[in-house]
């Protein structure tokens, strides 16, 4: 067996989102799984559409999730000149002919066929064949370049996804792979990148199905065999639409703004087309160790952003209170706040019940930054019933031992002191000091606050 060899060919027309980098995931998934190579390549020949920020939103999102490519990129518009070689040797063998037919005499040939109730297709007017003869070529015409499609027969592929699929020759027309200037056309492109770059598998979306045919005739009039095929169903957004731009699909970047972690989108765009019975939840790794291409889906996957956050939340738990304390701090950094050496310790206290690095930053800014209660929940629990006790207990822990069970033995003494039940008192000194009644344990917020931030906070009861 061949080297496994698979390829991501984005074309940098619009912002990558998240239906476009899963036909990414996929191949990167079966090159690692195989120890096989990932190939990156820009389909950049559409000059009115593509864009350099389109381009450097792909390399940021592939590198933010992790999809690492091991050759690449490679840009389109570099090869022109291999293009145009393959395309003369394609017409030396005789594949390939010129043809003069002019845009208005096609769309007259397309309202005649249309008319009729029948395909709309190209009928071979400048197609050579023995015997025929060939209109007179009109003066000052540069002629765009059709592929000879084999006649008679049919194309017929393996499909990993959708299984044996065949197409009769006959529903193809003659493919133009040249424009008028010379410049080769997409199905053409594509084929001489897989040949050039040895490609086993095209691992792609199934708005590409139709274009294969075209594409295995093309291989093998080069003499070459066509990659084996898996073409992935589409990405609905959540009202149930193709997930696209124009239907508000977001930048794969956004989600990195939003803290989201790069493992749980990994996890979770696996999913949308994958599975492993019933796992919901897996490291990247386990994704690597067990990723095949029988198990996946043939039906379309809608995108669900509370399922996503809700396996955000899971790899934030799983997640090493030392490797999260990093990404907080890049979080707090966009705030202009620098956290310290407590920050490991923070993440482990709150991020379980956090579902993006977002949300635990808000929760660890309030140990650096002022707090602001607001005021009906300030009303309702630092009641002047209560502030004789908020005052009494400021007073023991400023003398206190700084740590958890010091802490602790103090709420307890002026619990007792003054006749209260833990809530009574532990919900205003929650509002006073991290600016919500609802947080974890009191002593192990209070331990990993400074004190004489907890002193001021409590004093302004």
């Amino acid at each position: 067996m061949s080297k496994t060899r698979t390829r991501f060919a984005p074309s940098p027309t619009g912002f990558i989102h998240l239906g476009n980098i899963r036909s990414a995931l996929y191949p990167w998934a079966f090159a690692r799984s195989t120890g096989g190579d990932f190939i990156l390549r820009v389909e950049d020949t559409d000059l009115e559409r593509s864009s350099q920020a389109a381009v450097d939103v792909i390399l940021e999102g592939m590198a933010w999730l992790g999809l690492n490519h091991d050759e690449g990129p490679f840009y389109q518009m570099q090869r022109m000149d291999r293009y145009k070689e393959v395309l003369a040797q394609l017409q030396a063998a005789g594949h390939v002919y010129p043809c003069y037919m002019s845009v208005a005499e096609l769309d007259a040939l397309r309202e005649k066929q249309m008319a009729a109730k029948e395909k709309p297709r190209y009928d071979g007017t400048w197609r050579p064949a023995p015997g025929k003869t060939l209109p007179p070529v009109p003066a000052g015409v540069q002629p765009v370049l059709r592929f000879m499609n084999p006649q008679g027969g049919v194309v017929a592929w393996d499909d990993k996804v959708k299984g044996r699929i065949e197409i009769s020759n006959d529903e193809l027309d003659d493919l133009v792979i040249a424009r008028p200037d010379g410049t080769p056309t997409y199905n053409f492109c594509v084929v001489v990148d897989d040949v050039d770059m040895a490609i086993t598998h095209v691992i792609r979306g199934d708005d590409h199905v139709n274009n294969t045919p075209r594409q295995i005739n093309i291989f093998r009039a080069l003499g070459k065999e066509p990659p084996v095929y898996a073409h992935l169903p589409t990405v609905l957004n959540e009202q149930g639409e193709k997930m696209s731009k124009r239907n508000g699909a977001k930048p794969v970047t956004q989600y990195r703004e939003e803290g989201y972690l790069p493992d749980a989108m990994v996890n979770y765009l696996a999913r949308l087309g994958w599975s492993h019975g019933d796992d919901e939840i897996f490291s990247r790794a386990q994704f690597l160790e067990w990723f095949n291409l029988n198990h996946l889906g043939r039906s379309a996957a809608q995108f669900d952003e509370a399922k996503l956050r809700w396996v955000n939340a899971q790899h934030l738990k799983a997640m090493a209170d030392e490797a999260l304390a990093p990404l907080v701090a890049e979080q707090l950094q966009k705030q202009g706040i620098m956290a310290d050496e407590r920050l490991s310790a923070i993440c482990g206290l709150f991020k379980d019940r956090c579902d993006t690095l977002v949300i635990l930053a808000q929760w660890a800014k309030a140990f650096y930054a002022d707090v602001t209660p607001g005021a009906e929940e300030k009303a309702q629990h630092v009641t002047d019933a209560i502030k004789p006790a908020i005052a009494a207990l400021a007073d023991k822990l400023a003398a206190v031992t700084w740590d958890k069970a010091a802490i602790a033995a103090a709420l307890k003494e002026v619990l007792a002191a003054h006749s209260l039940k833990m809530p009574q008192l532990a919900m205003p000194v929650r509002v006073l000091v991290m600016g919500t009644a609802q947080t974890p344990s009191l002593d192990a917020v209070l331990a990993l606050s400074a004190r004489d931030t907890v002193l001021a906070r409590l004093k302004a009861a």
